[in-house]
């Protein structure tokens, strides 16, 4: 992976805050206690449903830009990865992305760039890029890999729980910026974007409880609220999304 090398030179190692570890040790432990008769429940319905683990093990990148082994309840068919390249028309982030008028983009496109087969428009060309590249996050309604219990544990958040334990190895906290996948965090390299690392990722987080299950929220929303909550997260604000958690994780998505 290459990371903005301005951004990263000079910064000291990343660390979540002592207060922040204190909290996540103990909530966490007494959560999988609680829980772990709910936890086995899950396991037994996910494998009775369909062959594969019980566990969905994938790396994700968290905060500066650490990589560590993610753990979810699996809630998709065993060959989810290979069938997404097939779904990507339906990405509605993707499907958000505004596409101007020729005349909308010759009137902007003052600034020329020079390419192999002759000068662009600087509008066209962050147009065409995007185009090339896809958008960073990946949200597919009505998703066809979905399982039946998959489709419980995920309006539940129930998936979830299993990154309880990622909190006890340290690679996450409760409260936090959603780890991304590493071809995710591969495209957030830019200045404008590097800030949402600064935070720890998290189990819930800003995001969740203001903005989870409406459909019109844009990829660069999200992102804002990512560094928002990096450059100001506190004791008292995490108390308050914790607080607000529960009534946003089994809220359903809307369609």
């Amino acid at each position: 992976m290459q990371f903005s090398l301005k951004y990263l030179i000079g910064h000291p190692s990343y660390a979540i805050p002592f207060w922040k570890r204190c909290i996540d040790v103990l909530a966490a432990s007494i959560l999988i206690l609680l829980l772990s008769p709910l936890l086995l429940i899950i396991a037994i319905l996910i494998k009775l449903e369909s062959p594969g683990p019980i566990i969905y093990r994938a790396k994700r990148v968290g905060q500066g830009y650490r990589a560590f082994d993610f753990y979810k309840f699996r809630s998709m068919r065993p060959n989810a990865d290979q069938l997404l390249k097939g779904l990507k028309h339906l990405n509605q982030y993707e499907q958000q992305q505004p596409t101007k008028k020729a005349d909308e983009v010759a009137y902007e496109d003052h600034i020329l760039l020079l390419q192999d087969d002759g000068f662009i428009g600087e509008e066209a060309f962050l147009q065409q890029k995007a185009q090339k590249e896809g958008n960073t996050f990946i949200k597919i309604e009505n998703d066809p890999r979905i399982t039946r219990i998959g489709h419980f544990i995920r309006n539940t958040s129930i998936d979830e729980l299993p990154q309880l334990f990622n909190v006890l190895l340290g690679d996450m906290s409760l409260v936090g910026n959603r780890p991304l996948p590493l071809y995710e965090a591969e495209k957030l390299t830019q200045d404008d974007w590097v800030a949402r690392f600064e935070a720890p990722a998290g189990i819930t987080g800003l995001w969740q409880v203001t903005e989870r299950g409406k459909a019109g929220v844009s990829e660069d929303g999200r992102k804002k609220l990512d560094i928002e909550y990096a450059k100001r997260y506190s004791l008292w604000l995490d108390l308050w999304i914790l607080w607000r958690t529960l009534p946003a994780a089994i809220q359903k998505v809307q369609v």
